[in-house]
């Protein structure tokens, strides 16, 4: 089976790629570098440095018989900063791989939507029902969805959204202008510095490992029922800001003083997945929070003493 990641390079990327190549996929990837790191491509991968917004790559999806379509502009501060540029990359680029995708006579599209949908949502646990978007990034993620029912609806696109919650693991996504929150902990706490929380850490957030989000990219490849559907990628349990730094510090034996800054806009105060949906195609989230933090805490050490993180 052939198949074609875009955002290759990036952190969820990197990691679908790896586990495609162990399942025996033959693997295209796609990535301009903008957000992702060379070093991160798999071995193997058969790399483009291509930029989504490009016909350029259209020749590229030639035999491929299904797409991951996960490159973004997905910091949520850089999309509240240039709106325009958020909506060039989440929206106009993701229209462009669809189209690429329907020219080529792809077989299946799977695409990254976003938890950051529910935003404005009161409603706990989520269902996939409760869109309500607030900042820019969500509302380019909020487009990107209508876009998806147009090909869906106009030539027959086999098209699947996956709404990722906080998707935590190896090598996360630390050159954002503010990391996720996991791995700014752990780099800060590793370096001996003060953790930055924005707000007063009492935000919740439900946090899913990357090896379970594979879990179910991999049922998307080879099943046909998630196909023209939305599905929440969560673990069904959340914590808060102020409880994984407790964690963490407990982990890396840091007793941390946190530096406290404002807010950052449109960011939900509560996000908690409703896996329903997900769990009735036989998948369910297996890694514990301390066993995912373990990993990731691994990975960064190594990471830095490889001098890859400064």
């Amino acid at each position: 089976m052939k198949v074609l990641v875009t955002g290759v390079a990036g952190f969820i990327g990197s990691n679908l790629a790896s586990r495609l190549l162990a399942e025996g996929c033959d693997v295209v990837g796609v990535d301009n570098l903008a957000y992702g790191l060379r070093d991160n491509i798999p071995k193997g991968v058969e790399f483009h440095f291509q930029d989504i917004r490009s016909k350029e790559m259209f020749p590229l999806f030639n035999g491929v018989d299904t797409v991951f379509h996960l490159a973004a502009k997905n910091c949520l501060a850089d999309c509240q900063a240039d709106p325009l540029e958020t909506a060039e990359i989440n929206i106009s680029g993701t229209v462009n791989v669809f189209e690429a995708a329907r020219r080529s006579g792809v077989r299946k599209v799977i695409y990254a939507e976003s938890s950051a949908l529910y935003e404005g949502s009161k409603v706990f646990p989520t269902p996939e029902s409760e869109v309500k978007p607030e900042s820019f990034y969500a509302m380019s993620k909020f487009a990107s969805m209508y876009f998806a029912r147009g090909y869906q609806k106009f030539y027959g696109l086999n098209l699947t959204a996956l709404r990722y919650f906080c998707v935590y693991g190896p090598v996360q996504d630390y050159r954002r202008t503010i990391p996720p929150v996991m791995s700014a902990f752990i780099m800060k706490l590793l370096k001996g510095e003060r953790p930055i929380i924005y707000g007063t850490g009492e935000k919740k957030r439900d946090f899913v490992y990357v090896d379970d989000v594979n879990d179910f990219h991999l049922i998307c490849l080879h099943d046909d029922r998630p196909n023209g559907r939305a599905f929440n990628i969560g673990s069904g349990v959340n914590y808060s800001v102020l409880e994984i730094l407790d964690k963490i510090s407990k982990m890396v034996g840091a007793s941390p003083v946190p530096i406290f800054k404002q807010d950052l806009p449109g960011e939900a105060q509560v996000t908690l997945a409703d896996i329903a949906q997900a769990r009735s195609l036989g998948w369910q989230p297996k890694t514990s929070l301390e066993s995912g933090l373990e990993k990731t805490i691994r990975c960064i050490r190594q990471e830095m003493k490889a001098g890859r993180i400064h």
